[in-house]
């Protein structure tokens, strides 16, 4: 009996120690993150782009919020600082009228661009010791995680880049993202 439950106790500190590091990484990136722009945190540019990743009629905080995984109360929150800077604007949804769309200004788009060409610096810094095959595991194993409670994550993964081009400024970022992969783990 004694040897059961110490494995029970291993398994559940293993449990506890893997909770407790995936909340602390969690801090920890949002923290590093929101130093990558003056204009913008990192959970505000996640909002604007679950917005380039949702259909233009069903941007409504209850989708915004499905596909960040939180709560409607805490998009509602973030939304009204985006809106405050310019960022996004809402209006009444035409197919639900109790419900508000949120739609990318201008200024927005532009901000999130200028994230977004810093992220390729930001992503350098965070997953540096990581090989390409790491960062798959890790996020597989992530989303094996998020379906804990048996939801599926909606992720990221269509480009939501509409022209599909890239400025000058991101492709130089790339190729010294790119510059930087190959230095720590040969060309791939």
């Amino acid at each position: 009996m004694d040897n059961f439950m110490d494995y029970i106790y291993r398994d559940f500190h293993i449990m506890q120690q893997t909770y407790a590091t995936l909340v602390s990484v969690n801090n920890k990136i949002q923290i590093q993150t929101d130093k990558y722009s003056d204009n913008i945190t990192s959970r505000q540019y996640m909002t604007i782009l679950a917005i380039f990743h949702l259909p233009e009629d069903e941007t409504t905080l209850n989708n915004i919020a499905k596909k960040l995984g939180t709560t409607k109360q805490n998009i509602k929150q973030i939304i009204n600082i985006l809106e405050g800077k310019g960022y996004v604007q809402t209006m009444p949804s035409k197919q639900d009228k109790r419900a508000i769309n949120v739609s990318v200004t201008k200024e927005g788009w532009q901000v999130a661009e200028s994230y977004a060409e810093k992220s390729f610096e930001l992503f350098g810094d965070i997953f540096n010791d990581f090989s390409v095959e790491e960062m798959k595991i890790l996020w597989m194993l992530l989303k094996k995680l998020y379906r804990f409670d048996g939801e599926e994550q909606d992720g990221f993964e269509e480009d939501a880049n509409p022209s599909g081009e890239l400025t000058e400024e991101q492709i130089e970022m790339a190729e010294a993202f790119a510059r930087r992969r190959r230095e720590k783990y040969g060309s791939k």
